[in-house]
């Protein structure tokens, strides 16, 4: 009998009764059955037997809000108008119900009584309260009140903060499907929120939705809104948020492009009883403007612009900012000293500071043509060198060169400065005899 076992040759395996079969086919043929067994595919084993059911809690849980709204409707409806109980029936039912899930959710009801469909309307195939922010009364008291509710809420489940703020966000893109007594009450709300710190301003963004402020929503909201944070807190402490965020410059975007300027928004928000909120976005400008001309004077200097086109932009400049010729000299000022780079050796400096002066003191005594301008120049002098020391011996000969010009305005900068002057001296007297000891 032919054997049916593989051997192994040249690296290769193979059955030794085919090498039979391919050397002797007869003696093969008479040795029995053929069975190719060994080269047909092999079927695929099938599993049979119980199947097994998915365990409820590793399936994906359907997003289904319905059975979580019906609840806290439920609750609101027993609760009432009294919003230290719903603050209480809010607070047990975390632990009951998904809160995380369902944040959006609860946010809607508690503002506006169901869930909210795109735009702001109330989506008409769910369960509604009667008892929520948009049916309240219309006065700060009351929003006071929802405030503390809100904010008893985010302190007992910390993980609502962030959602809570995206809902204010939502909120106000959707202004303009709300009534306008639902916007007071909303903007009233967010005022008290910002002064207590429950949101961040940033959430003001949405103000500046292109819709909004075309149809004049966005300012009224704002009117409302300052004034409720302004109750609340002053406005230093409304500045510090708004800076916090980038939004101190901003205020002007709450307007179309055509009516964007100082003189509307100082109008609107001062007839609007916000005289403070006016005084700082004008203050706002004035630092913004004096940046940007800073910056366009050292970029034309840098370049070696002609005195005569410096001192042509800068006039133009001043005059559509409305600035004085004594912000204007301290601007000039800090331009001029900024747009060079310093030697650090204190012997060198003096001499490089009196070369680059003379070159710009035609630009200076343009804008030097008054006592309080050339006293103000001689006062930025003084600041620069008792804040730069390797200055300090450099600065007599700097008063020299942009000395004023009017004896009146010489003699009030020379008798406030003897003080400072007789510092100077006994700062490098002190200086010289330290140097005497180390050697």
């Amino acid at each position: 009998m032919p054997r049916d076992t593989l051997e192994h040759r040249n690296g290769h395996w193979r059955a030794n009764r085919v090498v039979t079969l391919l050397s002797n086919p007869i003696s093969y043929l008479a040795s029995g059955p053929v069975s190719f067994m060994n080269n047909q595919k092999q079927q695929k084993p099938t599993l049979t037997g119980q199947r097994f059911k998915t365990r409820k809690r590793d399936e994906k849980e359907r997003f289904d809000p319905t059975q979580f709204q019906e609840s806290i409707v439920q609750g609101l409806n027993q609760t009432g108008s009294d919003l230290e109980a719903v603050a209480k029936f809010l607070d047990a039912s975390g632990a009951k119900l998904d809160y995380r899930r369902y944040a959006e959710t609860l946010f809607d009801i508690l503002v506006a009584g169901g869930m909210l469909a795109p735009g702001g309307t109330l989506s008409d195939d769910m369960t509604r309260t009667e008892f929520c922010l948009f049916t309240a009364q219309e006065d700060l008291e009351t929003m006071q009140a929802y405030a503390q509710v809100f904010n008893k809420l985010i302190r007992r489940y910390k993980y609502l903060e962030k959602g809570f703020e995206e809902e204010i966000k939502k909120l106000l893109l959707f202004l303009k499907g709300f009534t306008e007594s639902e916007r007071n009450k909303l903007a009233m709300l967010t005022g008290i929120l910002l002064a207590n710190g429950n949101i961040s301003a940033s959430i003001l963004n949405s103000l500046y939705n292109e819709n909004l402020v075309k149809e004049g929503v966005s300012a009224a909201f704002a009117v409302k809104l300052f004034k409720s944070w302004i109750n609340e807190k002053d406005i230093n402490c409304v500045a510090g948020s708004l800076r916090k965020v980038g939004m101190d410059n901003r205020l002007m975007e709450l307007f179309p492009a055509n009516k964007r300027s100082c003189e509307h928004f100082s109008k609107y928000f001062t007839d609007a009883g916000l005289k403070e909120l006016s005084d700082f976005a004008r203050n706002q400008q004035s630092i913004g403007a004096r940046k940007e001309l800073q910056k366009e004077l050292q970029e034309m200097m840098a370049r070696g612009d002609p005195q005569k086109e410096i001192i042509a932009f800068t006039r133009d400049e001043m005059k559509k900012a409305g600035l004085s010729e004594q912000a204007m000299i301290s601007i000039i000022w800090t331009s001029v000293m900024s747009c060079v780079e310093w030697n650090k050796k204190e012997e060198l400096v003096c001499e490089q500071a009196i070369k680059h002066l003379k070159q710009y003191s035609p630009l200076l005594k343009s804008f030097t043509s008054q006592g309080l301008s050339e006293l103000s120049l001689l006062l930025k002098i003084q600041e620069y060198c008792y804040d730069n020391i390797h200055f300090m011996k450099a600065f007599q000969k700097i008063v020299v060169l942009c000395s004023p010009t009017l004896p009146r305005g010489k003699s009030v900068f020379l008798e406030q400065m003897k003080k400072f002057v007789e510092w100077l001296k006994n700062a490098e007297e002190e200086s010289e005899s330290e140097e005497e000891e180390a050697d």
